[in-house]
């Protein structure tokens, strides 16, 4: 097997742990080399590894997502959902082929409007979600339209379109739903609104999202996942599903339950100890 793998945080590169992995991968006769950029990807490449937290998967999802390679994501960070296998588990399911593939939707989001198209210096895709965000100190009016269809507008420091693979991320911290990774929806969540009746939407992952906005400075910002870029009023954000999914490696030992149970307490309760 052909093995690539792809680290962000260069401190891991002293890290024993690392060192004492990549080791047994290649006594394993793994065939295993470092990616940096899409350029470096060898043909007959099976999967890339992803060393490092969340922040490095998204990150290696933006370098190789979009040709189609598997990414497995190996827990030298925190928390970890896309992220959350540790090494001895990932080298004994590569060693025994126990794995499998999912898939999990990206978006695609793009600037319209006066010189947008120069001003997106970034790839359009993200994993967990696309945001507006203010930039300043004035409060968004953000206008959505849904498929074509308005919505009242959010009066807001931002607002946010997530897949239920980001539902665990900043839609989270918002006040979004969690949903299982295979739900095929996405998430339309305000962020801080400044009124009291607006909560976040659940929304057809084929669904089309419109979003512009309007402050009394004209200053916001357009994220996706971890890369940002300085928008205008006269922009509009469209955000629809990607023509291809992100592969992701999963691993008999992990799981979606187990992780929120085990990173984010979910049920900790004095009443379920022993269940």
């Amino acid at each position: 097997m052909r093995i690539g793998y792809f680290i962000l945080n260069e401190d891991l590169r002293q890290d024993p742990r690392m060192v004492s992995f990549l080791k047994d991968l290649e006594d394993a006769t793994f065939e295993v080399y470092e990616i940096r950029t899409k350029s470096d990807v060898v043909p007959e490449t099976d999967l890339v590894l992803s060393m490092g937290g969340d922040g490095t998967f998204l990150t290696t999802a933006h370098v190789v997502a979009d040709i189609g390679l598997p990414i497995l994501g190996v827990n030298f960070g925190r928390i970890g959902f896309l992220c959350e296998n540790r090494p001895e588990d990932v080298r004994k399911a590569l060693t025994e082929g126990n794995f499998s593939i999912e898939y999990r939707t990206v978006l695609n989001a793009t600037l319209k409007g006066p010189d947008a198209r120069r001003s997106i210096g970034m790839l359009p895709y993200s994993v967990n979600e696309v945001s507006l965000h203010r930039s300043g100190s004035s409060v968004l009016g953000i206008h959505v339209s849904i498929d074509g269809e308005p919505l009242p507008t959010y009066w807001a420091d931002g607002l946010l379109v997530a897949t239920s693979s980001g539902s665990t991320a900043y839609s989270l911290s918002v006040g979004g739903p969690i949903c299982m990774p295979d739900t095929k929806v996405l998430i339309l969540a305000p962020i801080s609104p400044h009124n009291l009746n607006v909560r976040p939407i659940v929304l057809p992952e084929t669904s089309k999202v419109d979003i512009s906005f309007e402050s009394r400075d004209g200053r916001a910002t357009m994220s996706t996942d971890n890369r940002t870029v300085e928008i205008r009023p006269d922009w509009t954000i469209h955000v629809e599903m990607a023509q291809f999914s992100l592969k992701r490696v999963r691993i008999s030992e992990s799981g979606f339950v187990k992780a929120l149970t085990s990173r984010l307490f979910w049920g900790e309760d004095m009443r379920n100890n022993g269940k």
